[in-house]
């Protein structure tokens, strides 16, 4: 069964490397590389590779990021973090890194990795992609978001609030600004976390950032913000006794 790679690396020496290295094994079949996290993103959509070894320092995206925005896509192939420094290792393996390799590469070890990679994918099956685990929890306090037109990384902690607005999403921001995303509610709250909550079908609240609730009319509240406009957010009733519960314990 062969296992089809794509190599994400800006440098054009380190790739045509890794290239080599990697042509030698009889049942690696190698797919167009990227010289970047946003043409990494490019190339695993239209290509979908087992694998993509994937180098953290690129420019434009690095490869922490563009892993975070694989996972938002629901692309999972298995992931081989490259680089010349070992610092990223932990949250690399946070991200369900397969392996992580420092440069200059050292054969014996990429074979070891092609060897847990083949393992992996005997246990899941023949289509690997459809068994990955699932998108780790968001940790790093930043939030990459696609607007269709470039890739812009938020502070989670200045996330105040989101609104479905057309066929984009409208993320507020604690200090004015908003930006349009591609994602939906839904994967936007499942990369925060637990301090994000649905009030309502159209939003997304940081519940840190809810100041008061008050009555508004038949069963619903309305949740105020702490930003300068005290903006006030739909609760609907079956929403606002969890809501309340999350404050609490919050």
């Amino acid at each position: 069964m062969k296992l089809r790679i794509m190599i994400a690396e800006d440098e054009r020496l380190a790739r045509e490397e890794l290239i080599y290295l990697l042509s030698k094994e009889p049942d690696v079949e190698l797919v167009p590389s990227a010289a970047s996290g946003v043409e990494a993103l490019e190339l695993v959509q239209k290509h979908k590779p087992d694998v993509v070894f994937l180098d953290i320092e690129m420019p434009e995206m690095d490869g922490i990021q563009a892993t975070h925005r694989l996972y938002e896509l629901d692309l999972r192939p298995f992931l081989v973090f490259t680089t010349a420094y070992d610092q990223y290792a932990l949250e690399a393996f946070q991200l369900e890194a397969v392996d992580y390799l420092l440069k200059p590469y050292d054969e014996d070890r990429l074979r070891r990795t092609l060897e847990r990679i083949r393992g992996r994918k005997a246990e899941a099956g023949t289509d690997a992609r459809t068994k990955a685990p699932p998108a780790p929890p968001f940790k790093s306090g930043k939030l990459l978001v696609d607007d269709g037109a470039r890739m812009v990384v938020l502070e989670a902690d200045l996330f105040l609030y989101a609104v479905k607005e057309d066929k984009v999403t409208r993320i507020h921001m604690a200090d004015g600004r908003s930006y349009a995303a591609k994602q939906t509610l839904q994967e936007l709250e499942e990369r925060l976390g637990p301090s994000f909550f649905r009030p309502h079908r159209s939003y997304l609240v940081n519940l840190d950032y809810i100041y008061e609730i008050e009555p508004w009319f038949n069963g619903a509240y309305n949740a105020i913000l702490r930003d300068p406009n005290r903006t006030p957010i739909p609760v609907s009733r079956v929403a606002a006794k969890e809501m309340i519960r999350l404050l609490q314990g919050h």
